[in-house]
C-alpha cells in the first residue's frame, strides 16, 4: 500500500507537470444513468356548472377542459442505436464508458461500446465504412496515418469522418521509461546514449529477451495501435543499429517490464499517460523518462503507408533532469514524441444529423489528473468502467447538466 501511494503521489505530479507544460485542459463534469422523465403539472379541468334553474334559457355548456401542452423531451432520441467503439486497450475504458452514459442522458440509445473494442486502424475504417458512428479514443495528432487510407470507392477515410472536440488537450504523453539505477550507472540520457554504449549494451542484452546477441530487446507497442510504427520510424530515423522493438500483448509486457524494475535490472518499455502504469515505474523514483537526440521528422525512413503523419517535432516534454535526464545532457527533455490531445472521432454524416451529439463531443473536456484516477481504480480495484463514469457523473452533475443543456439547446 505504500508503494502505491508513493506512485499516486509521483503520478498526480507527473501529470501537474504535463498539465502546466502543455497547456491541459482542467475543467470537467458527467452524468449518470437515464434522466427521469420529466413531470407535468396539469390543472384539473374547470367542474361542470351547475344548469340554470330557469327553463327559459339553455344550460351552459360544460366548459372545455384547459389545454396544456406537455414540454419536449429533455433531448432527441434516433431512430436508430448509435453505434459506438472502443479503443483496445484499457486506459480508454472509462472515457468510451462516459461518452455512453452521457449520450443516454441526451435521450439517444447506443450500443455497448465494449461489444466493438478495435484497435485504430480498424476503427478508423469502420467508421469510414458505415459500420461505427464515433469513438472516444482518438490520439492527435499520432492515429491521423489512419485517416489517409484509400478505400475501395476511391475516397480515403479521412473524407468520411472528423475529430470533434478536445476531450483532453495536451493530456496524453508518450515516451520511454529506463530503469533509473542503469541510467544512472551507465551515464544514459537517451536512446543514443544506449545504442552507442557497449558496456551499456552488454549489461542490458544480458537480462533481456534473446540475451547474447547484442541488441537491446525494448519493450514497444501492439501492433495496430500505431505506436508501433512511431517508434520502428524512431529507431530507422535515428540509425540505431543495437536496437529492437519488441511487439506484444501491452499489458504483459509491462508486467514484465515491472518486475525487471523492482529486481533492479535494466529494462526499457514505452508508456503513456493517462494511465496507471505510472503508479509503478514512476519517474524521478525508480525510472526516468528517455530522450532521442533527433526527433522524428516528416521524412518516413521506412516507406510505411501514412508514415509522414507520425512527425513528432518537438518531441519536448516540461521535465526536469530529476524525472527526464536528457534535460540536462540536451538541454530541454527531449521525450522523441509529440503532446497529443485525446479526442472523439465520428462519421461526419452522424455528426451533421444528430447536432446535439455533436455539439455534446464538442464541449466535454476532462482532466488528465481526474481520469488517471479513474483508470487507476479500474486497474488497482477492478472497478468497472460503467460504475466509474456513473459516479463521476454524479459527482460532477452540475457541470453534466451545464453540458447536456447546451447540446440539446443545438436540436
Amino acid at each position: 500500500m505504500k508503494t502505491l501511494l508513493m506512485g499516486l503521489t509521483a503520478l498526480l505530479a507527473t501529470l501537474s507537470l504535463i498539465a502546466a507544460s502543455c497547456g491541459e485542459a482542467s475543467d470537467d463534469g458527467t452524468v449518470t444513468g437515464n434522466p427521469a422523465p420529466p413531470t407535468t403539472t396539469v390543472s384539473p379541468p374547470s367542474p361542470t356548472p351547475e344548469p340554470p334553474t330557469t327553463t327559459v334559457s339553455p344550460p351552459s355548456p360544460t366548459p372545455e377542459p384547459p389545454t396544456t401542452t406537455a414540454p419536449s423531451p429533455p433531448s432527441p432520441v434516433s431512430d436508430e442505436p448509435v453505434r459506438m467503439a472502443r479503443a483496445n486497450w484499457s486506459s480508454g475504458y472509462f472515457q468510451a464508458a462516459l461518452y455512453y452514459e452521457l449520450l443516454g442522458l441526451l435521450g439517444y440509445t447506443v450500443t455497448d461500446p465494449a461489444d466493438q473494442e478495435l484497435a485504430p486502424s480498424l476503427a478508423y475504417l469502420s467508421m469510414a465504412q458505415d459500420d461505427v458512428d464515433f469513438w472516444a479514443n482518438t490520439w492527435d495528432p499520432l492515429h491521423d496515418n489512419w485517416f489517409q487510407n484509400e478505400l475501395p470507392d476511391g475516397s480515403i477515410v479521412g473524407d468520411h469522418i472528423s475529430k470533434v472536440g478536445k476531450m483532453m488537450a495536451g493530456g496524453a504523453l508518450q515516451g520511454f521509461l529506463v530503469t533509473k539505477s542503469f541510467a544512472e550507472e551507465y551515464g544514459i540520457a537517451t536512446l543514443d546514449d544506449l545504442d552507442n554504449n557497449p558496456d551499456a549494451l552488454a549489461e542490458y542484452d544480458s537480462y533481456d529477451k534473446n540475451p547474447g546477441d547484442g541488441v537491446a530487446d525494448i519493450f514497444g507497442c501492439e501492433e495496430a495501435w500505431t505506436c508501433d510504427d512511431a517508434i520502428d520510424l524512431v529507431i530507422a530515423f535515428s540509425g540505431f543499429e543495437n536496437i529492437n522493438q519488441i511487439k506484444a500483448g501491452y499489458d504483459a509486457m509491462f508486467a514484465e517490464a515491472r518486475a525487471k524494475v523492482d529486481r533492479d535490472e535494466p529494462v526499457v518499455v514505452f508508456t503513456w499517460t493517462p494511465t496507471a502504469y505510472l503508479a509503478h515505474l514512476r519517474p524521478g523514483d525508480n525510472v526516468v523518462w528517455l530522450g532521442v537526440e533527433d526527433v522524428l521528422d516528416d521524412s518516413n525512413p521506412l516507406g510505411l503507408e501514412g508514415g509522414e503523419e507520425l512527425d513528432q517535432r518537438p518531441g519536448v516534454a516540461g521535465f526536469g533532469a530529476d524525472l527526464c535526464p536528457s534535460a540536462d545532457t540536451l538541454g530541454e527533455c527531449r521525450i522523441g514524441f509529440k503532446v497529443a490531445d485525446l479526442r472523439v472521432t465520428a462519421r461526419n454524416d452522424f455528426l451533421a444529423n444528430n447536432p446535439p451529439a455533436a455539439k455534446l463531443f464538442e464541449i466535454v473536456t476532462l482532466n488528465a489528473v481526474d481520469v488517471t484516477l479513474q483508470i487507476l481504480d479500474q486497474s488497482e480495484n477492478e472497478a468497472d468502467p460503467t460504475d466509474l463514469a456513473l459516479q463521476w457523473i454524479s459527482d460532477n452533475q452540475a457541470q453534466v447538466d451545464a453540458w447536456l443543456e447546451e447540446a440539446r439547446a443545438a436540436n
